[in-house]
């Protein structure tokens, strides 16, 4: 019996199989030299088997990635005084502060024995309790932590008069606004904020969108329920970074990371240069004027 052959007459080679890829979740490649494998089992980005899921993966790349743009400020602080202040709000699990403990103050404060200082300021004291037991156990001395709201920090004798760089990452709602204030009042030089959401402005324009829809054109930009919402929130970090130039800061807005890790993605830097502020404040007025938002006046010009 013969066998069917193609019709161009040429015999055909049985595919190989091809391997499946198996998912790298060692986690290896992706955790920076001189990183604390056991602080990084202890925060559960690394299983007990010192495995990684996608989840956590994600989680440390939002880290690292900040943490590059936190390193040169660390750096220029330290060209002026050898002791850093930094205080991150709206802390958590304190992700942020302990990877930046382990990572670079770590070294110096045992070599060189400085002062510099990681303030995390939380609300959930249960979270609180638990960064001060971790930072016990991992002899991280040069670490404490505040059950505090971001608002009551702005206020509390805890904290010295003096912050070098204040960070807030996705601190929800108005506490952005709050760590803004906090940073404003304790003359930080550098201000790294990642902003969460933030409904008060967008509450606002939906009280006041009726009344400007007649007389502006513009408002169709927050007309529909859905546009208010976003364009509530784009407005929102506008006018943050109108308030950060009015009081002397030179600010950049970037990418913290892709898109694909995370939709809460905007990185904004403000560096104190006690740059010409009029500009800044006049803006800021106009823009408030123009969508309705005079009454969030005292918010973003405090």
């Amino acid at each position: 019996m013969k066998k069917n052959k193609p019709e161009n007459g040429l015999r055909m080679k049985p595919e190989k199989p091809v391997p499946i890829q198996q998912e790298d979740t060692s986690g290896k490649n992706e955790i920076r030299p001189g990183q604390s494998i056991e602080l990084l089992k202890e925060l559960h980005i690394l299983t007990r088997d010192g495995k990684m899921n996608q989840d956590s993966r994600r989680k440390l790349k939002q880290v690292y990635h900040l943490y590059q743009f936190i390193e040169p400020l660390l750096q220029e602080i330290q060209q002026d005084h050898p002791n850093v202040t930094l205080v991150d709000h709206g802390a958590g699990k304190s992700y942020l502060g302990f990877i930046l403990y382990d990572l670079y103050f770590k070294s110096q404060l045992r070599s060189q024995q400085q002062q510099s200082h990681i303030i995390g300021i939380e609300t959930r004291d249960e979270l609180v309790q638990r960064s001060q037991e971790l930072a016990a156990r991992l002899n991280f001395s040069g670490m404490s932590f505040l059950n505090l709201s971001v608002a009551q920090s702005i206020n509390s004798d805890a904290l010295p008069d003096h912050i070098d760089i204040v960070t807030a990452l996705h601190a929800c709602n108005t506490a952005t606004d709050d760590a803004i204030e906090f940073a404003l009042q304790k003359k930080a030089n550098y201000i790294v904020l990642v902003p969460c959401c933030q409904a008060e402005v967008a509450a606002t324009l939906k009280k006041t969108k009726g009344a400007f829809i007649k007389q502006n054109p513009l408002a169709e930009l927050w007309r529909h329920p859905l546009h208010t919402r976003e364009f509530g929130s784009q407005l929102t970090n506008v006018l943050r970074c109108l308030q950060l130039e009015a009081h002397g800061y030179q600010v950049t807005v970037t990418e913290l990371v892709g898109w694909e890790h995370s939709m809460k993605n905007e990185l904004i830097i403000a560096t104190y240069k006690n740059s010409p502020r009029q500009h800044a404040k006049d803006r800021l007025a106009q823009v408030l004027e123009s969508t309705g938002l005079q009454s969030l006046h005292e918010r973003f010009f405090c």
